[in-house]
Order: C-alpha cells, then structure tokens, then sequence
C-alpha cells in the first residue's frame, strides 16, 4: 500500500487526486495540506510514502526541497516554476509533468514527429482563467520537444478546462494536432501512474509522463 499526501488537496485538481487515491486498491490517502484547510506540507508528510502537489509555482520547489528531506517521493503537476531548482532535492525521488493526460503526452509525441516534417508550426493553449501561468508548461514542453523556436499564443477564459493545437504548415497544406481535457477526471490516470513509479526512478528530477509510459 502507497500512502499518498496531497498538497493543495482543496483546490480542484487536489480534489480530484484525493478522490482518485482513494478510488484505488494499492493507494491509501495520508493527509490533505492546503492553507484553506489549515494544515501545512510537513504536517502530512509524516507517514506518507509519497506527496502530490498541485499548489503555485512559488510554493512548489519548497513543498519538494521539504518531502525529499524528509524520505518523502513528490510527484509534482505544478508547472510556471524553474525544475532546476529541484535538482538540489535529497532523500527521495522527485517526478514533474506539464501535463498527466495520456492523450496530451501522445499530442506532444506526434506533434515532435510533425514538425521533422513540416515547415512551420505555432501553438495555441486554451485554458481556465484561474490558472496562473502563461503560456502553460504543456506548451512549453511541446514546443521544446519540437525543437524550441515555436511561438505559443495563450488563452484564459472561463468554461474551459485545458486544451491545445498545434498548428503545422507546409507548402500548400496545413495539419492540426488538438488534444482537449473535457474534465480533471482525465489526469488521473497519468497521476496514479507517477505516484505509483516514482520510487522506482533512476532520475531525478525526472520531467515528462511520456518517460513513464
């Protein structure tokens, strides 16, 4: 049995993760930290083999630098902060993803194959105005593994959840890579893969849910 905490557990994706983790027979919900909650990282992190974090870009290396101290394995869904800064984690295993949608890891993957092909490709990223960076780390990742001078446009809006296209032309054609999150339900299977491997990598910080797969 993993014991698993979760940071940020009151907002919507920690909601989701608290409810997959305990939706799961080998996985066993530790403790819910959240400001809204009253309850800080290191107070869940006693007993918990591994921590989620979906918190803010400037909480999440501290959140990792403090469970890795600890023994603690972190898989990581926060994105907008410099994975760099991870690589001074000690103790434990650390795992980050742009993105936990099998489907957007495979939308990365053919698009990379795309753009060996294709003239010119730009990225458009769509997602709810609650969410703090732009453009999103999904993008950011895309455009890297399509080899990094890619321009990214960003749209925050109401209603959506998390969407992409990535746009190639070519010489009198066009081809369109869209991968659409209709609801947080969709991650959860890319997080309980992670929670479940990130004790076993040979990397860390590792980055990417295709290095899973």
């Amino acid at each position: 049995m993993i014991r698993v905490a979760v940071a940020g557990a009151a907002g919507r994706m920690g909601e989701a993760v608290c409810a997959a983790v305990e939706g799961a027979d080998d996985l066993e919900l530790a403790g819910r930290a959240d400001p809204r909650l009253d309850v800080a990282v290191a107070d869940v992190l006693d007993g918990a083999d591994v921590l989620v974090d979906f918190t803010t870009p400037d909480t999440a290396v501290e959140n990792a630098l403090a469970a890795t101290a600890a023994g603690v394995h972190v898989v990581i869904g926060t994105t907008g902060f410099d994975v760099d800064a991870l690589r001074e984690a000690r103790g434990a295993n650390v795992f980050v993803a742009p993105n936990f949608a099998i489907g957007a890891v495979l939308m990365m993957r053919f698009a990379a194959e795309a753009a060996r092909h294709m003239g010119k490709a730009e990225i458009v990223e769509l997602h709810h105005d609650q969410k703090l960076d732009a453009p999103s780390g999904t993008a950011k990742r895309t455009a890297e593994l399509m080899g990094g001078d890619v321009p990214i446009h960003s749209v925050r809006l109401p209603g959506l959840v998390a969407h992409q296209e990535v746009i190639l032309g070519d010489v009198g054609q066009t081809l369109t890579i869209r991968h659409d999150s209709i609801s947080r339900e969709s991650f959860m299977p890319g997080v309980l893969l992670a929670v479940r491997r990130v004790g076993e990598l040979d990397e860390s910080p590792l980055v990417g849910l295709e290095n899973l797969l």
